[in-house]
């Protein structure tokens, strides 16, 4: 093996080795020998390497001498790590090139996007069985009896409504997530919007016999950001506490400001949402922001939840460049804060869930 050849291949930043005619590994560079074992040099590819598929695609390229792509798993003791090898013969001479590129990240997004698939599935199935067996029972055995087909239209209404939720809840957050690297440009009066939603869910807190406690301090809070979004994102978190921690009969909103968050390391204010109910168990707050994750699922599809509200938080407050923080005990009710910059000038970065 040439000196040249050994060079480009210890300065390559991806693992590679170069495998003969006669199946040995002849060289390897320091991200290969980390990945596969030390002393691998002079090795049969076969004892190295172990895995059918790579051995197969080696093998045959060593045969024909036409490139191939084969898949290398890898563990290191604390994680999986998937690996897309290149299998290249080299012009003119006995041997191969083999390249391993991680591609666990692409592999994490296909199953994210399979998962996400398969519970928009299940979310939207059961509403939709429930409907085509009510409209079975309309047509059938209900078909004459005026009390039953009330009640039954009554219940298919819900599911047509949760059906609605969870598809105007999709279509948010694809835009939040699209919109998520551009930050917003408007001033807008944070005061106010708390204001507005307050009074927007009074009905809704009345309903449940909950009491709103608002202490917003005196001078407005003005910062930047797309209202409609910041509207929303508090929308979600009241609404939430008015309807999981109703036992508590009241829900707080707080604004703390401060001349240097410690979170942000700027300027920045928080805003509290408290609730004084039944909590939340520590094991579930990490996961919150999980589409379709929910603490108590018959609970929140009873309440209406579609599992996506959270999520679209996150997105929103990523987006503003802020954090969000949970705190809950079971028994004590739960604490929701949104940190958000007072000045555009805090630099990008995720939310803390």
């Amino acid at each position: 093996m040439s000196q040249a050849l050994t060079d480009i291949l210890a300065a390559l930043p991806l693992p590679a080795l170069i495998i003969d005619g006669s199946e040995r590994i002849v060289s390897a560079n320091t991200e290969a020998r980390n990945l596969i074992g030390q002393g691998i040099e002079g090795r049969n590819f076969v004892t190295m390497l172990r895995q059918p598929g790579l051995i197969d695609t080696v093998e045959a390229v060593l045969r024909d001498s036409r490139p191939r792509v084969a898949q290398y798993l890898a563990n290191d003791g604390v994680q999986d790590t998937t690996f897309q090898v290149t299998a290249r013969a080299l012009a003119g001479q006995k041997a191969l090139l083999l390249c391993f590129m991680d591609v666990t990240h692409l592999e994490q997004a296909g199953q994210m996007r399979r998962d996400f698939v398969a519970n928009v599935s299940h979310e939207l199935r059961t509403p939709l069985t429930a409907l085509m067996g009510f409209i079975e029972t309309l047509r059938g055995p209900a078909r004459e009896d005026a009390v039953a087909r009330d009640r039954f239209l009554d219940i298919m209404e819900g599911e047509a409504g949760r059906m609605n939720r969870l598809v105007g809840d999709l279509l948010s957050l694809s835009r939040v997530e699209g919109d998520e690297r551009v930050r917003p440009r408007d001033r807008v009066n944070l005061t106010d919007i708390l204001s507005s939603v307050l009074r927007t869910l009074k009905h809704l807190a009345e309903e449940a016999d909950v009491t709103l406690e608002a202490d917003f301090g005196d001078a407005p809070v003005e910062l930047i950001g797309d209202p409609d979004q910041l509207m929303q994102v508090f929308t979600n978190l009241i609404e939430n506490a008015i309807k999981y921690g109703a036992s508590g009969k009241r829900v707080t909103v707080q604004i703390d400001l401060a001349d240097r968050d410690p979170a942000l390391r700027a300027p920045g204010v928080r805003v509290h949402v408290i609730d004084y109910g039944p909590g939340i168990d520590a094991i579930h707050l990490p996961r919150l922001t999980e589409r379709f994750y929910r603490a108590d699922s018959h609970r929140s599809r009873a309440l209406g939840g579609t599992g996506l509200g959270l999520a679209i938080v996150k997105h929103i407050i990523n987006r503003h460049r802020g954090r969000l923080r949970m705190e809950s005990e079971l028994g004590k009710g739960a604490r929701f804060t949104v940190v958000l910059p007072t000045q555009a000038t805090v630099s990008a970065t995720e939310s803390d869930v």
